[in-house]
């Protein structure tokens, strides 16, 4: 018996050993060396095909972008389950959409309702919903000291380029790395992916980089990918990238698919002028022309691209450096400079994007003036592969970042209708272009995401947990997620029926003041007043730090030091102000707009000015400013409060709308961050900006809010509203946004 036990033993360690070394560690005997190598997938120079009834077909890919997060989640949590990808399957291919396109290897959950998903198509007699694969470099190792060759980069990626390759033919087990999914990936759901696109958006210091320190590595020659002669050392890497993916998939499966590197305009292939490749940071260059397939890739090969309509905007500052003489730039930059930065753009050996387009590419089809569609025209006209633009898109968030001068596809405060109208635009100019296939950016919100001109305000170790309307990187998605199990606290839509007798905190001279809050706004009801005729002011004291009892800009004054104040006056002219000690702008931003460095002259605590309270576009020149006189800093007033009903149900819904009035009154609600909430959820803001030179968190258990009408002489009470947190157990329901109905009947009327 003891033998027979130590037998067994011996049988199942060696098949728990055989299993791992196949699905842990990729091990494997090829058994099949004859076997041909298959693919349902083609191209040509400009076209892909995929393999239909035996004969290949055009295929345009329309595709949506598939991120990784939800609310109260980070999307290196991977916690979206399974029914919710097959819920969001099938609306994405209602949408009009043939293909999701993800970023990097998810939870198992994904891949076993993509199988699910597609098996029940196909079972119906339905087309399947198709996928393209990414392959995702972690933040730190494409912004760090590294090259591509290095460590953490070009050996890893070959490494979770095979992962993904095992993943997708169902053989493969995943346990505890960092920033991946896990599982055991036992579905086979190869049939139904397209192809990969490896890479990310490429740092231009990481591929200068790479290429000075391995100035040798000019050239790879694979198997199934080799550089030609004008190959750079980053462009070597690439090729060895995807050769490697190519033979284990080739070799192991006997499959090939479609294949891309990604990039975009940051190390597009282009070279450009002086002013905008200094002004725009233009040093680098990716050109994968230099990386040709051969004869033993069967499949195809493209091109990827992220290009959004408003930033960079190349060709836009190409067309405003041509007011500047060769004179005035030698006094701008110094004879010198410009020899010198005329020589590194000549060592790039890029071609001019204008040798590229003709003066007839910069009019769209509605023969606009349009920068986008022009870039996109380049692009087009310099590849011999099929061009795939893999993210574009527009968002509705309240903050604004960019701002696109040309066709108002700005980055930011945009109506869920324009973002329809305008993510159709640019799918035509992607068309129009050339293109051979698109994918839009992106199916859902992020509540953890951050922006450039938002991220000093809040604590970025907490975004998951509130929504955060002043980050419009977190609201591209077609679906949003809105605060409410089923539905929000409240409507800002004129109707105050969810208002109820538990909600006022203030009564006075027949004013009375309700509130409430949820993970994305703090709203506000006052009642007892006449509208259209008079105008309210709602004082707010925030922080203990600072603070003034009276208001110089509309002379009223508080029983308590306030830091903002709601002015509602009318439709066109209300506004949130700020006490000018808690700006936040001037506090971390001075040195862009101003010429006086407020932390040597500090506002007064308890100053009685009060200002608008502006969100930053851009800190920097886009092009040489000849009056040294004025700052380089552009921002808008992101406090200007604006009028309509915001209740998704409405007929006139406005998803930007601030506030509406009631018959009596008026409902308002306002993001947390402009009243410099840094964390909600724990109920944290900005402390005083001039005791830390900086921002850091102070926590508060209440706020102190009050109503005046104008011309009300008597000194405003305040009363206390108690704020409690509610950490990570945030509340919320998907939302279509009416951007997908409107995409959706486009897309519709062209099938």
């Amino acid at each position: 018996m003891k033998k027979y036990i130590i037998g067994v033993s011996v049988l199942l360690l060696l098949a728990a050993s055989a299993w791992y070394l196949y699905y842990g560690l990729g091990f494997y005997v090829d058994l099949r060396s004859d076997r041909p190598v298959t693919t349902f997938m083609k191209t040509d120079s400009d076209t892909i095909y995929m393999e239909r009834d035996g004969t290949y077909q055009p295929f345009e890919i329309r595709g949506v972008d598939l991120g990784a997060g939800i609310p109260g989640e980070w999307a290196t949590d991977f916690a979206i389950d399974k029914e919710t990808y097959l819920r969001w399957f099938s609306m994405i291919q209602e949408l009009g959409a043939n293909t999701i396109r993800v970023y990097t290897i998810l939870h198992a959950d994904f891949y076993n309702a993509f199988y699910e998903y597609n098996i029940q198509r196909e079972e119906a007699g339905k087309e399947p919903l198709w996928l393209l694969h990414g392959l995702w470099v972690d933040d730190y190792s494409h912004n760090s000291h590294k090259s591509i060759y290095d460590e953490g980069l070009l050996p890893e990626m070959i490494e979770d380029g095979k992962t993904i390759v095992d993943i997708i033919h169902g053989e493969k087990f995943l346990l505890g790395r960092d920033g991946d999914g896990s599982g055991f990936y036992h579905r086979d759901v190869s049939r139904w992916v397209l192809g990969y696109i490896l890479g990310v958006e490429w740092e231009a210091s990481q591929v200068t980089y790479t290429n000075q320190v391995h100035s040798d590595k000019t050239s790879y020659q694979g198997q199934y990918m080799a550089t030609t002669e004008d190959a750079t050392p980053f462009e070597a890497a690439l090729a060895q990238l995807g050769d490697a993916i190519i033979g284990y998939e080739s070799t192991r499966y006997k499959q090939q698919r479609l294949v891309a590197f990604s990039n975009w305009p940051t190390t597009d292939p282009f070279c450009y002028s002086l002013v905008t490749s200094t002004y725009r940071f233009k040093t680098a260059a990716v050109n994968v022309e230099h990386i040709q397939p051969t004869q033993q890739f069967i499949s195809g090969y493209f091109t990827s691209y992220h290009i959004y309509p408003y930033f960079p905007d190349f060709l836009q500052t190409e067309q405003e450096a041509q007011q500047f003489t060769e004179d005035q730039l030698n006094v701008l930059f110094g004879k010198n400079q410009v020899a010198t930065i005329t020589q590194r753009l000549s060592a790039l050996g890029a071609p001019s994007v204008h040798d590229y387009l003709t003066s007839a590419d910069y009019y769209d089809s509605q023969g606009r003036f349009n920068t986008y569609y022009a870039y996109l025209k380049a692009i087009n006209n310099f590849h011999n592969i099929p061009v795939v633009i893999s993210e574009y898109g527009v968002t509705t968030g309240r903050g604004r970042a960019q701002v696109d001068v040309n066709t108002g596809r700005s980055q930011g405060f945009l109506t869920e209708q324009q973002q329809g109208q305008y993510l159709i635009e640019c799918y035509q100019d992607i068309i129009n272009a050339g293109s051979a296939g698109s994918c839009l950016f992106s199916w859902q919100d992020e509540w953890f995401k951050r922006t450039w001109n938002t991220l000093h305000a809040v604590d970025l170790l907490k975004t998951p947990y509130w929504s955060d309307y002043q980050t419009n990187e977190q609201f591209y998605g077609l679906l949003t997620f809105d605060p409410g199990t089923e539905q929000s606290v409240c409507y800002v839509d004129g109707d105050p029926s969810e208002w109820t007798e538990d909600n006022p905190v203030w009564q006075e001279n027949g004013l009375e003041l309700s509130m409430q809050y949820d993970e994305k706004f703090l709203y506000f009801y006052v009642q007892g007043f006449d509208p259209q005729q008079s105008t309210l002011y709602i004082p707010l004291d925030t922080t203990p730090k600072s603070g003034s009892t009276y208001c110089e800009n509309y002379d009223i004054s508080f029983d308590r030091p306030c830091d903002f104040v709601i002015a509602i006056d009318g439709t066109d002219n209300s506004r949130v102000v700020v006490q000018e000690r808690y700006e936040v702008l001037k506090a971390n931003y001075w040195e862009f707009y101003d010429t006086t460095d407020p932390y040597i002259s500090q506002p007064e605590r308890d100053s009685p000015r009060f200002v608008n309270i502006d969100l930053a576009m851009r800190l920097y020149d886009i092009v040489p400013n000849l009056n040294s006189n004025e700052t380089a800093g552009e921002s808008y007033e992101t406090g200007k409060l604006r009028h309509g009903n915001a209740n998704p149900d409405a007929p006139d819904f406005d998803s930007l709308a601030d506030f509406c009035f009631t018959g009596d009154g008026v409902e308002i609600r306002i993001p947390w961050q402009l009243l410099n909430f840094s964390n909600p959820s724990e109920m944290m803001i900005h402390d005083d900006y001039y005791e830390h030179y900086g921002i850091e968190n102070l926590h508060i258990d209440d706020m102190y809010v009050g109503a005046v009408l104008a011309g009300d002489q008597t000194r405003a009470v305040l009363s206390s509203f108690p704020l409690k947190g509610w950490g990570k157990d945030v509340t919320y329901h998907e939302r279509l946004k009416e951007s997908y109905y409107i995409l959706q009947d486009y897309w519709a009327s062209l099938d």
